[in-house]
């Protein structure tokens, strides 16, 4: 049976969109409707029936130009804008003294608003700024003279104007948002069904194949062995998530759409990593990771020492306490330091070996592990007791591992 994909498409941005193209419209008529009221205040009625020919044309065949953002380009809301400040300075041409000192309407009136509002909507309250200053300054020049009437328009639009692209740019963040918490919703949900799944054939067959290899032994044995390992990865990767994906929230004309954007390599610069990420490749058959259910993130430099001085610890396991020692790896997120712990159930290592190895010149604890924490600002503490294995605990502080990425 084929899968069903529901696609929720959110935009608040729409409803004014639509709400501009009407507001349009109706102002276009708003002003044609005041001009033959006052037909008779206008010395060259021509020039404002001129111009009005011009509006009514322009505002119904770009319509569609006020639809999404996608479609108000650049180039419109130039050519738009433009068209209302035209509408503006030609008013006291067109119009008798008594009409312009009176305070009676500019040709464009009300309608130039649709233009400042198309700019705020479509890149925020500075786009709205930087519209409502010409605007404010061809009033001016109609008017003649900063008069209080046309002072308070002027401000008018200027804090309208700002005040709803400032809110259209909160709502496309709280949109991202959203869109955000939905898709990472939906991606636990898929996991979850994906885990029911998985646990129900493959980890069984897996977990089947490594009891019955053991018995057999021989080839079948190594068979055994990789499916456990394989088994322990698995379960790994369904309960928490190795792969590192992040997700870009894009703000598209019908709306916030979120894509999954899956990443080669964790590493990320200078920037935050989750520490588990590095470390979860090491869990195997007799490698044991425990991992907090949060996120441990550490700056990328200071993450991949980590990592580098836990696999120094772990090659030390299987070097010294065999191939059949097992192995526990901790991770433990501390407020003000990440605390990493390796044990084994080794024979662990005898009183006076490791000076004795850095006095040989194996500097495998001393460079590998020791040194690595060091340069970070954090320290290995190595506790080992003959017959009951070796635990090494390795602490990085998080200001020392932010500060030096700086």
């Amino acid at each position: 049976m084929a899968k069903q994909v529901r696609v929720i498409r959110m935009s608040v941005e729409q409803p004014l969109w639509r709400a501009l193209s009407g507001y349009r419209v109706l102002t276009m008529l708003y002003a044609i409707g005041l001009f033959a009221s006052a037909y008779d205040e206008f010395d060259r009625p021509g020039i404002a029936i001129g111009f009005y020919v011009v509006l009514v044309v322009w505002t119904l065949a770009t319509l569609p130009r006020v639809q999404s953002a996608v479609a108000c380009t650049k180039r419109f809301l130039a050519v738009d804008l433009a068209i209302a400040l035209t509408g503006i300075v030609l008013t006291p041409i067109a119009a008798d003294d008594h009409h312009i000192q009176s305070g009676g309407p500019t040709l464009p009136s009300i309608w130039t608003a649709g233009s400042v509002l198309a700019y705020a909507i479509k890149g925020g309250w500075r786009w709205a700024a930087f519209a409502s200053t010409p605007v404010a300054v061809a009033n001016l020049i109609e008017r003649g003279s900063p008069a209080r009437d046309t002072v308070h328009n002027v401000v008018l639009v200027w804090v309208a104007s700002i005040a709803i692209g400032y809110v259209v740019e909160v709502a496309r963040a709280s949109e991202r948002t959203l869109a955000r918490a939905l898709e990472i919703e939906a991606t636990t949900r898929e996991r979850e069904r994906l885990a029911r799944d998985i646990h129900d054939g493959v980890l069984q067959v897996l977990a089947m194949v490594q009891r019955r290899g053991a018995v057999l032994g021989g080839e079948a044995g190594e068979l055994g062995r990789m499916a456990g390992e394989q088994e322990i990865a698995l379960r790994t990767l369904v309960s928490g998530g190795l792969v590192p994906v992040s997700r870009v929230s894009l703000d598209a004309a019908e709306g916030a759409v979120v894509r999954a954007v899956e990443e080669d390599d964790v590493d990320e610069g200078d920037g935050a990593v989750d520490l588990r990420a590095l470390l979860a490749p090491y869990a195997a058959a007799k490698v044991s990771f425990a991992e907090p259910g949060a996120p441990v993130p550490l700056p990328a430099p200071a993450a991949k020492e980590l990592a580098a001085a836990v696999g120094a610890a772990l090659d030390n396991v299987r070097r010294h306490a065999g191939e059949d020692a097992r192995a526990w790896i901790l991770v433990e997120d501390e407020p003000r330091e990440v605390v990493v712990t390796v044990r084994d159930d080794g024979p662990g290592i005898p009183e006076g070996r490791l000076a004795q190895a850095e006095g040989e010149g194996r500097l495998g604890v001393a460079l590998s592990i020791r040194g690595r924490l060091r340069e970070l600002g954090g320290s290995a503490e190595l506790v080992s007791i003959p017959g009951q294995g070796t635990e090494v605990e390795l602490k990085v502080p998080k200001a020392r591992g932010k500060a030096g990425t700086r």
